[in-house]
């Protein structure tokens, strides 16, 4: 709302109100309902930081940028550490949210119901309604997930605020399918540049087609037999893929250039320096140019805490294949796993949607876990 008082316009924005105690199926309602695309998040950062603030007063609460935290100080023995990310991808003709079929087998429909603000639901319940936790809990909802790593929230919090990510285990409500995906990939993005000498098509033996030499580092591409590690019963499959290949200058010209760009997925047994130099070894006699790249996370499930973790959810652990940030807290020396409602294949579609079901498995083996 806008009112104008003399030469100033003064706009009024209304904070929608969150209920916390609700049940998170109907508090990913309300998430999903208040649009917050990456940048634009102040809104539901507002929303999220009052809820806390009236509705769990037994929680220390602060806002970084359009972050909000909360944790307890009970004196526990362990903490765990929640984390969300408030942001989406662009809003795709997929709001406000629908609903299809009945009872528990219900299904939300809408931008954010996987990615991940059916997780921030669950997170929000619980930072609400679990007072007496056995561990003591910090909450982090954060923001810019979904752009730009380098604006990444949890790096800023890790700037700004360190002690606030500490903790003896993580756990990151990204969309598992309700399962628990234990630490994550690493990921790798590397170029090989094929030099060669332009010519006239017509007199192509006075030059040295670019593209033709891709043929071989394509043909190791082919060849490539990626491992498979088991690393606490966690089976993660690495790969090696070309993702792009750029050459070619006009229709009668041989290509004095070609560059092929290639994706690495990689276990966490190894360090980024490690994978770098498998490369080199898989591409010798070629130059390679490292794009960018970030280590992946061991599982940690020797942990005390993650063992209480998978005890709760049945057992029931996978390897996850794939980067997220996990890895940023396994870098800061806690176990770290993925755990939160909804099919990751689903996000970033038009047809996003979760299930009721899995929204509330994910809020009892929580509740289960820290209550």
């Amino acid at each position: 709302m806008a009112t104008e008082v003399g030469t100033v316009l003064i706009v009024t924005v209304t904070v929608p109100h969150l209920d916390l105690t609700v049940d998170p199926v109907e508090l990913t309602a309300a998430l999903v309902d208040i649009p917050s695309v990456s940048r634009d998040e102040a809104t539901i950062a507002t929303a999220v930081e009052q809820a806390l603030r009236t509705q769990a007063p037994h929680l220390e609460v602060v806002r970084n940028g359009d972050a909000v935290l909360a944790r307890t100080r009970l004196g526990r023995a362990s903490r765990v550490v929640l984390a969300g990310h408030l942001d989406t991808v662009p809003i795709n003709d997929n709001l406000p949210l629908r609903r299809t079929g009945t009872g528990e087998a219900t299904v939300l429909h809408g931008c954010g119901t996987v990615d991940m603000k059916s997780g921030d639901a669950v997170m929000l319940h619980l930072a609400a309604t679990v007072r007496e936790p056995r561990h003591d809990l910090t909450f982090v909802f954060y923001d810019c997930e979904e752009i730009d790593a380098a604006l990444n929230g949890l790096g800023r919090i890790e700037r700004e605020l360190p002690d606030w990510l500490a903790g003896d285990l993580a756990v990151v409500c990204e969309p598992s399918n309700a399962s628990i995906e234990a630490g994550c990939q690493g990921t790798m993005r590397i170029e090989i540049r094929i030099e060669g000498k332009r010519a006239h098509t017509a007199r192509g033996w006075m030059g040295r087609n670019a593209i033709h030499g891709a043929g071989e580092v394509l043909r190791r591409l082919a060849d490539y037999e990626p491992r498979i590690v088991d690393i606490d019963g966690c089976r993660y499959h690495e790969g090696l893929q070309a993702v792009a290949i750029e050459g070619g200058v006009a229709g009668n010209v041989v290509p004095d250039s070609c560059v092929v760009r290639i994706n690495h997925r990689f276990a966490p047994d190894r360090s980024l320096e490690q994978a770098t130099d498998h490369l080199r070894e898989i591409f010798d006699g070629f130059d390679i140019t490292v794009v960018d790249g970030a280590a992946g996370a061991l599982p940690g499930l020797h942990a005390p805490a993650a063992g209480e973790l998978v005890a709760a959810a049945g057992g029931d652990v996978a390897a996850k294949l794939g980067w997220t940030d996990v890895a940023r807290f396994a870098a800061l020396g806690m176990p770290a796993v993925n755990f939160g409602p909804g099919d990751p294949t689903l996000a970033h579609t038009q047809q996003e949607h979760v299930r009721v079901a899995d929204i509330t498995r994910c809020a009892r083996v929580l509740r289960d876990f820290l209550a």
